[in-house]
C-alpha cells in the first residue's frame, strides 16, 4: 500500500509531506476507521524517510483528528464517517448555465487566446517592466521596515479605501503632478484594471455610450464591453485625436463618458500635445462630458518634458476622474493602483469595492508605501529611463531601418506602433513571423471599430539590444515579401 510515496518536493518538509500522503489515504477510503498505522520505525522504512519524520507525521495527523493514539498498543485510524461511494453524482453542463457577461469575457481575452512565446522565440507582445531592473534589495529593505512597525496590522484585515499613509504620499504625488485636490479624493485598488471596473460599474448609463481614442487600451475596451457601453472611437493624430472628429461625435449624440490616455498612449505610443489638451478639455467642458484620465506611463517620459495631466487642466473641477498605477513603471507584481476623483464618488465607488474584494492587499500597499517614503522611486526612475530610452531609441532605429515602409509612432513609454498601407495584413505577417521565431502584437485588437488589420505594436521592454535587431529585421523581410506577393 505504501510503496507509491515519493518525497516530490525537496523544498518542502518531508514530515509535512508524509502527513498528507496518509491523509489522502484516509480520505480515499484506503486505509479504514479503527485499522492500525505501522510503527514509527516500520512507517520510516516503508517510505524511506527518518523515524522522526514519521514521528511528527503522526502527531500532526493526531491534532487533526484523523488518526488517534493508544497507550502501549500504536495509532489508529479516526472514525471520519467517510463513504467510498459519493451520495450523488451527475453532470452539469455549465455551458448553458453560464450568462453572457462569462461569454463574452471569453470572447474578448486576448490572453487565453494568444498566442504564447515559447522558449527561444523573440516576443515583441509585451509592455511589462524589465524584470532585470527591479530594485530588489530596497524592495526588501522597504518590505522589513514596515513588518518590524506594523507587522500585525499589515498582516489583518485592512479598509476598503485604502491604507492611510500610501493614500497621503500619492495625494501629495498628484498634487505635485498640478492637480487641484479641493474636493477630491482616492481610492486604492488592485491596479488599473479594478479600478476601471469599478469607476465602470458606479456610472449610469443614461446614454450607454462612451468615447475613446481609435485605437485604444485592449482591456479598456474588454471592460466598456462587458459593462454594456456603445464605444465610439475618435481617430489619432500624431499629436493626439483628432479635434474635428471628436466635435462631430459630440454633436451627433450624447455619451455618458470619454475614456482617454493622453500619455504615451497605448498602443500608439502618441503624446497629446499640451494645446490639443486645452481645447479637448475646453470642448468636453462645453458638452459636459466626465473623463477617466489612464494615467499609463506618464513617468518614462525620454525627451521633453512631460505635459500636465487632463486633471490639471480641470483646475477645481470634479468632472476628471484620474486612474494611476505604477505598474508599468515598478513592480506589477504588487497589485495597487489608484482612483483620484470628487470625494461624492469616491464615497459610491469604496462601497463597491468593499462588497467586491473587501481592500486590496495591506502588505502589498505598505510595502510600496514604504519603497516611496524612503525615496527610492526618483533613483529607481532615473535608472530605467536611461535603459528604457537606450531601447526605445534603438527600436526606433531599427523599424526605421528594417521597416521604412511602415508608419511609425511612438514618443516614450515601452512601445511603439506600426502602421502599413491599407489592405496590409498583420495576422497573415504573425504566421509567417512565427515560424522564423518571432511574434508581435497585431493592433486590430485596439481598434473600436473593427479596423486596424494593418497595425501592430511592438514591445520592446523585455528584449537585449540584440533580440530587438534580429526580431525587427525579420519582421521588414517578411513584411517587405508579403508586400510584393500583395
Amino acid at each position: 500500500m505504501y510503496n507509491d510515496f515519493k518525497l516530490l518536493d525537496q523544498d518542502r518538509p518531508a514530515h509535512i509531506q508524509v502527513k498528507d500522503y496518509v491523509k489522502r489515504l484516509i480520505v480515499r477510503g484506503a486505509l479504514q476507521a479503527h485499522q492500525k498505522l505501522p510503527a514509527t520505525r516500520e512507517m520510516s522504512k516503508l517510505l524511506g524517510v527518518s523515524r522522526n519524520t514519521v514521528i511528527t507525521a503522526y502527531a500532526d495527523l493526531e491534532d487533526e483528528g484523523l488518526i488517534y493514539a493508544v497507550q502501549g498498543k500504536g495509532s489508529y485510524v479516526a472514525d471520519m464517517q467517510l463513504s467510498a461511494e459519493p451520495a450523488a453524482s451527475w453532470q452539469t453542463d455549465w455551458a448553458s448555465r453560464v450568462n453572457d457577461y462569462a461569454r463574452q469575457a471569453v470572447e474578448l481575452d486576448r490572453m487565453k487566446n494568444g498566442i504564447r512565446a515559447a522558449k527561444g522565440v523573440i516576443s515583441f507582445t509585451s509592455i511589462a517592466p524589465d524584470e532585470s531592473l527591479f530594485d530588489l534589495d530596497n524592495v526588501k529593505r522597504a518590505f522589513l521596515d514596515r513588518m518590524s512597525l506594523e507587522g500585525h496590522v499589515l498582516l489583518n484585515y485592512g479598509y476598503a479605501k485604502g491604507y492611510k499613509p500610501l493614500i497621503e504620499f500619492l495625494m501629495r504625488y498628484m498634487e505635485q503632478k498640478g492637480v487641484d485636490l479641493t474636493g477630491k479624493d482616492m481610492l486604492i485598488t488592485s491596479g488599473f484594471t479594478e479600478g476601471f471596473d469599478i469607476v465602470l460599474a458606479a456610472l449610469g448609463k443614461k446614454h450607454g455610450a462612451v468615447l475613446c481614442e481609435n485605437p485604444t487600451h485592449q482591456t479598456a475596451l474588454k471592460n466598456l464591453k462587458l459593462n454594456g457601453f456603445q464605444i465610439t472611437g475618435i481617430d489619432m493624430e500624431q499629436d493626439g485625436l483628432h479635434l474635428g472628429k471628436l466635435k462631430q461625435a459630440l454633436s451627433e449624440r450624447s455619451y455618458d463618458c470619454a475614456y482617454l490616455i493622453p500619455s504615451y498612449h497605448n498602443p500608439t505610443g502618441i503624446v497629446t500635445s499640451p494645446g490639443k489638451r486645452m481645447a479637448l478639455m475646453k470642448l468636453l467642458s462645453d458638452y459636459e462630458i466626465p473623463v477617466i484620465e489612464d494615467g499609463f506611463n506618464e513617468e518614462l517620459r525620454y525627451s521633453s518634458s512631460h505635459a500636465l495631466p487632463l486633471m490639471s487642466l480641470a483646475g477645481g473641477g470634479n468632472s476628471v476622474i484620474y486612474l494611476g498605477s505604477f505598474s508599468k513603471v515598478l513592480f506589477p507584481g504588487l497589485r495597487v493602483g489608484w482612483v483620484l476623483a470628487d470625494k461624492q464618488l469616491i464615497d459610491y465607488l469604496e462601497s463597491i469595492k468593499r462588497a467586491r474584494s473587501i481592500h486590496t492587499s495591506t502588505l502589498d500597499q505598505a510595502v510600496l508605501y514604504q519603497y516611496l517614503h524612503n525615496g527610492h522611486l526618483d533613483k529607481y526612475l532615473k535608472k530605467a529611463r536611461q535603459e528604457y530610452k537606450k531601447k526605445y531609441e534603438w527600436t526606433r532605429q531599427c523599424c526605421e531601418q528594417f521597416i521604412p515602409f511602415a508608419r511609425l509612432s511612438g514618443d516614450g513609454g515601452l512601445h511603439l506602433f506600426l502602421e502599413f498601407e491599407k489592405g496590409f495584413d498583420t495576422h497573415r505577417l504573425l504566421d509567417a513571423c512565427l515560424s522564423e521565431g518571432v511574434i508581435f502584437t497585431p493592433g486590430e485588437m485596439f481598434f473600436t471599430d473593427g479596423g486596424g488589420r494593418n497595425t501592430m505594436r511592438i514591445g520592446f521592454s523585455r528584449l537585449d539590444i540584440g533580440e530587438i535587431a534580429k526580431g525587427l529585421r525579420i519582421i521588414g523581410e517578411l513584411a517587405a515579401k508579403q508586400l510584393l506577393e500583395g
